[in-house]
């Protein structure tokens, strides 16, 4: 059904008279886009599949040669991805992961409301580091047995369970716009600007807006989910079993100190990376984050690492996710030179650029917010906006930046309904249904613009961001 879904879609695009302002091979790009939605959403074929198709048809629809469709698809984003998988199985495997739950999960007692804000403010700090899929991942397997040993089922409806296995995401989400480094649409995101002709923006400079964003809505996200779904209990039951859980875990082993040194030592560089001339003219290199990530995850497979083998890796890799991101960057390539990204932008937001500044800044994060239900991944997100929107600007004699920003920001904001990856870890759990995340989504999605803009506003200007 997926199948002939994406194909009745795509031919029904192409035989569709041609908008006006959009060219033919900008029409056969709508088409492609939206198959390759389709087939993703559907998993009409496998993901990484259809990945490898979305850059395969580009010269059969005559909107790309395969040369420039795959060099296109290639960029560091690709390579940072990777390593995160690599830093996750990290976490994972030395136990360094379950260590930090469980002692999150003590200091909520048995309450079950705290209980709730300490599963989304653990994931929450874990995914500023750690990609939001594992972190999402290893929160959701504590969940699962907290909610096991209550006899909490599947489609019973407890609203304990739904806040949790709701909360466990939306932290992941809010969590990883905390860094550059907390989310691959983050990095892609900043180097689509680069690409653009854009200035590339300081890792410290993204902290000084991120940071706040998640000291300020995880607590508001985890209110308002209690509120919609206040637990049907007080208690979670003994703390007995969590004491009993960390005294198992034993004191921390040689390789969760190891771990801990390595990313304190790649987080250090990656701030430092803020003032590149701190660096000696030899060790400059090391003031680029995608580099000082690589050497990061090399450095894990030293001698006296103990981590893990590479066969480990190359299994709790996500192939389909990397597969994924490349042909969402090729798409995004293909959808600026055929002019579809422009056509979209001037159609939806072309009047933007007259706006208020503080109107275009949470316009365009509101289209960002509501435009996930139409394209439900963020790398999708950000290839099809941001290179339009930086030209809107620029013709406007805006700083591109002003309309980028919220974009980026925002195309973590996949609260409406779990379509994205990161919801999708815990929805298959079954629960929630999809649109018990509707309300609390759209409740934390409006703040989430109004927060945004609001840091944009105060900090954005002393930070050379606007």
């Amino acid at each position: 059904m997926g199948l002939l879904t994406a194909a009745g879609a795509a031919t029904a695009i192409v035989l569709l008279p041609t908008p006006d302002g959009l060219s033919p091979a900008g029409q056969r790009t709508a088409a492609l886009f939206v198959a390759a939605l389709i087939l993703w959403a559907t998993e009409g074929l496998p993901i990484a599949v259809t990945s490898l198709l979305a850059i395969a048809v580009q010269p059969l629809l005559q909107i790309s040669a395969l040369g420039p469709a795959m060099t296109a698809a290639m960029s560091p984003v690709f390579f940072f991805v990777l390593i995160m998988f690599v830093i996750a199985l990290a976490w994972t495997t030395t136990g360094l992961a379950r260590r930090f739950a469980y002692w999150m999960l003590s200091r909520a007692g048995t309450d079950a409301r705290r209980a709730v804000y300490v599963f989304m403010f653990g994931t929450g700090a874990l995914s500023t580091i750690v990609s939001d899929v594992p972190a999402a991942a290893i929160f959701l397997a504590i969940a699962m047995g907290i909610v096991g040993r209550l006899g909490l089922e599947p489609g019973q409806g407890s609203n304990f369970a739904k806040a949790v296995m709701l909360g466990i995401p939306i932290a992941a989400l809010i969590g990883g716009v905390g860094t550059p480094a907390g989310s691959s649409i983050n990095l892609l995101g900043l180097e689509i600007v680069v690409q653009q002709g854009g200035e590339r923006i300081p890792f410290v400079h993204w902290m000084a807006i991120g940071i706040p964003m998640v000291v300020i809505l995880l607590p508001v996200a985890a209110w308002i989910l209690l509120k919609v779904y206040p637990p049907e209990f007080a208690s979670i039951g003994a703390m007995q079993d969590i004491d009993d859980e960390r005294r198992r875990l034993g004191p921390m082993t040689a390789a969760e100190w190891r771990l801990l040194a390595l990313m304190g030592s790649m987080l250090t560089l990656w701030i430092l990376s803020s003032w590149p001339s701190l660096f000696p003219e030899p060790l400059r290199p090391l003031s680029n984050v995608f580099l000082v990530a690589l050497l990061g995850g090399c450095a894990m497979f030293l001698p006296g690492m103990n981590f893990f083998t590479w066969k480990q890796a190359q299994q709790a890799t996500g192939w389909d996710v990397l597969l994924l991101l490349l042909a969402v960057t090729s798409m995004g390539a293909v959808s600026t030179s055929s002019g579809l990204a422009q056509w979209l932008v001037d159609t939806t937001l072309g009047d933007v650029a007259g706006w208020p500044v503080v109107a275009t800044l949470a316009g365009i994060s509101a289209f960002t917010v509501v435009v996930h239900l139409m394209l439900p991944i963020g790398p999708v997100i950000n290839a099809v906006m941001i290179p339009p929107i930086m030209i809107l600007a620029s013709s406007a004699g805006i700083d591109p930046l002003l309309f980028a920003l919220p974009v980026i920001f925002t195309a973590s904001c996949a609260f409406l309904l779990p379509l994205d990856a990161v919801p999708l870890v815990t929805f298959g759990t079954g629960y929630y249904r999809m649109f018990d995340m509707l309300l609390p989504g759209s409740l934390i999605s409006v703040v989430w613009v109004i927060v945004m803009t609001a840091l944009m506003l105060l900090l954005g200007p002393h930070l050379g961001l606007l």
